[in-house]
């Protein structure tokens, strides 16, 4: 029987074989690294894109000794983005709070000043008084030293309410002094109806 020799030269057949072994090789190192027991994807990326196989996603790698130290330092900056949005409310609170606190010191101010301006005006007005008082007391001190008639026509002349007040002080003057006060005597001495009307006014409260 005759024995059949392929047409095909050596060569071909080893090129053939070495491809083969290389497609062998290149699907165990694929299969390896879906596996997880080796990585080649990372280092043969350029081909095997080139051949329309994708890089698999990179994940967080439990074995990796930074990952405890980046997950701290995420929750760190989160703790100090939630403390800043804190004191920046505060911060606003406080400014409520100071323009409250300016407004309530300029109405304390305000007040203090109108408090000023009362007591410079009671002042005043004391020191009107006093010298008033004054006045009337060395006036009353000079009609009583007169004769009663000489008294009377000076009094004649004053109008109402500066005839009562000099009546009274001398009147007080006379209960200090431990005197008979001259004051019945001047208004006898005064016309009838302007006397009875001056002492109806000694009666009404005196004007301040």
């Amino acid at each position: 029987m005759a024995v059949r020799y392929s047409k095909i030269g050596a060569l071909p057949q080893i090129i053939l074989l070495i491809f083969l072994l290389l497609g062998l090789i290149a699907g165990g190192l694929i299969w390896f690294d879906y596996l997880g027991l080796v990585d080649v994807k990372d280092r043969f990326a350029p081909v095997l894109g080139a051949v329309g196989v994708d890089e698999r996603s990179q994940t967080p790698d439990p074995d990796d000794v930074m990952l405890m130290d980046r997950l701290r330092l995420e929750k760190l900056q989160e703790a100090i983005a939630i403390r800043e949005a804190e004191l920046e409310q505060a911060r606003d609170g406080l400014s409520d709070e100071r323009l409250t606190i300016e407004q309530e010191q300029q109405e304390l101010q305000q007040r203090l000043e109108e408090v000023e301006e009362r007591e410079v005006s009671l002042n005043e007005r004391l020191q009107r008084y006093e010298n008033r008082r004054a006045v009337l007391e060395q006036n009353s001190r000079d009609l009583t030293s007169m004769r009663p008639d000489d008294a009377v026509e000076i009094l004649a002349g004053y109008d109402d309410q500066l005839l009562i007040d000099t009546l009274r002080v001398t009147e007080e003057l006379a209960r200090q002094a431990g005197e008979v006060s001259l004051v019945s005597v001047w208004l006898s001495r005064l016309p009838a109806e302007r006397a009875s009307d001056i002492q109806r006014k000694m009666t009404l409260k005196p004007v301040d």
